[in-house]
């Protein structure tokens, strides 16, 4: 039961099978280099640094993603991204030894453990695959499309020699899930050019909640859009659809960086923001904090703060977009719109999770129902928490339509990564310099 439970949360055996290899590897290099007799050091002090290395490996391998829960079809080989983590997390090592001035194990010894540690990590894959694969048995495949493409798709199934079953067809996307059920199918395969609308959000989210893999073809047209992360299935291009964006482990490594971030900021973030609080309440009288209701990740509302620098009537007639040399700002503080400095105080926000410092700009919920309606994938902006700044508005105005907007905020979600965050928090520093338009 207690097994059930962690498994629920996201544990994974692989997180002890990876510890315990990598802690092993550490002592038997340095036993092949050394023998019994371990040079320098007491015992105690390598204990310490094979314990801290090990933990340096795992963070990396987590936010890195290797704890994700992987599609059985057309998995890419490990051993790249394994190498490429290893890496990361050998330099890890090495840059706290050199801020420590204590050495984790011998220097030459981090040589060795690049290789070696990449190399059984990505054993320890393959051997969960055989095994998932010997308690689960073959992938059993539905396959969705017309007569011509599920022939096609038989064809190349057998003559590949692919270790799957063939559970079922469907011409239709009519029911789709009582169709899986019915042929007890594990990976479902869209061969026809359906629109994605009938299968995302619902009832891709089911499917993937009940690890039923999703794999859509890859047309030669689609070949232009210049995709990346295509899988082969049977000889035939496809792409793994999920549910969401970004998996758990990169949101939480977000997250992550957002708390490091504010801790750095703090020192110049909270002077700032009382010094604006003050101007705010001798411009605009009292209630300097202005706390509106907007939509955050997954969809869910919250509270969001900022410094007043409308009237208080400004919405008396309802929720409206803001424009350009907006009537409703008050005198004298329309300078804190154009820098952001009205926003300061959705750093807080930040610190309880509601937002992040860089995401989709987050919007009310009558907005956003409008929206929905009107524009197709609007909701998949929520994939992750709004940001206090974002691609949209560094890239747009406040007269930029919303489907044009929306764009910007996709590309984000699904291309986000550390150094793009840090881009446009640059180029928001360099947009608040100008005091243009967001």
């Amino acid at each position: 039961m207690r097994t059930g439970f962690l498994r629920k949360h996201g544990f994974r055996y692989l997180y002890l099978i990876d510890a315990t290899t990598l802690l092993g590897l550490m002592v038997a290099i340095t036993t092949v280099r050394f023998g019994l007799d371990w040079p320098t050091y007491p015992l105690s002090h390598y204990a310490v640094g094979f314990a801290v290395a090990t933990g340096l490996h795992m963070a990396v391998y987590y936010f890195g993603g290797l704890y994700e829960y992987e599609q059985r079809l057309g998995a890419p080989p490990w051993l790249p991204r394994a190498t490429m983590l290893t890496l990361l997390a050998v330099g890890a090592d090495a840059t706290v030894s050199l801020l420590s001035g204590r050495y984790l194990m011998p220097r030459a010894n981090l040589v060795v453990l690049a290789v070696a540690a990449s190399l059984v990590v990505s054993f320890n894959r393959w051997l969960a695959r055989q095994v998932r694969r010997r308690r689960f048995g073959r992938p059993r495949v539905l396959l969705v499309g017309d007569a011509a493409d599920v022939e096609s798709a038989r064809r190349h199934l057998a003559e590949s020699k692919q270790a799957t079953e063939i559970a079922g067809q469907a011409g239709t996307f009519s029911d789709i899930t009582a169709e899986v059920d019915r042929c007890a199918a594990t990976d479902l395969l869209l061969l026809s050019r359906q629109s994605l609308d009938i299968i995302y959000p619902e009832p891709l989210a089911e499917l993937e909640g009940r690890q039923v893999g999703v794999y859509r073809r890859i047309t030669p047209s689609d070949t232009l859009l210049g995709l990346q992360r295509t899988r082969q299935i049977g000889g035939m291009p496809f792409v793994a659809l999920r549910a969401h964006a970004l998996p758990a482990c990169r949101l939480r490594f977000k997250r992550l960086l957002d708390l490091v971030y504010l801790l750095v900021l703090a020192p110049f973030a909270i002077p700032l923001t009382l010094a604006v609080a003050l101007y705010v309440r001798l411009r605009a009288g009292r209630g300097v904090l202005y706390r509106q209701e907007r939509v955050g990740m997954e969809g869910r509302t919250f509270v969001m703060v900022k410094f007043r620098t409308m009237t208080p009537d400004a919405e008396q007639a309802g929720p409206e977009l803001a424009v350009a040399d907006d009537p409703r700002v008050i005198a004298g503080v329309a300078w804190l719109r154009q820098t952001r400095l009205d926003e300061l105080p959705q750093l807080w926000n930040v610190l309880t999770g509601q937002m992040s410092l860089v995401g989709p700009r987050a919007e009310r919920p009558a907005l956003v129902a409008r929206l929905e309606e009107q524009i197709a994938g609007y909701g998949r902006r929520h994939d992750i928490p709004p940001g206090i700044t974002g691609l949209a508005q560094t890239q747009g105005h406040y007269q930029t339509d919303a489907a044009y907007k929306l764009g910007h905020d996709l590309q984000y979600v699904v291309n986000w990564s550390p150094l793009l965050d840090w881009e446009i928090m640059v180029k928001s520093l360099l947009v608040m310099a100008r005091g243009s338009g967001r």
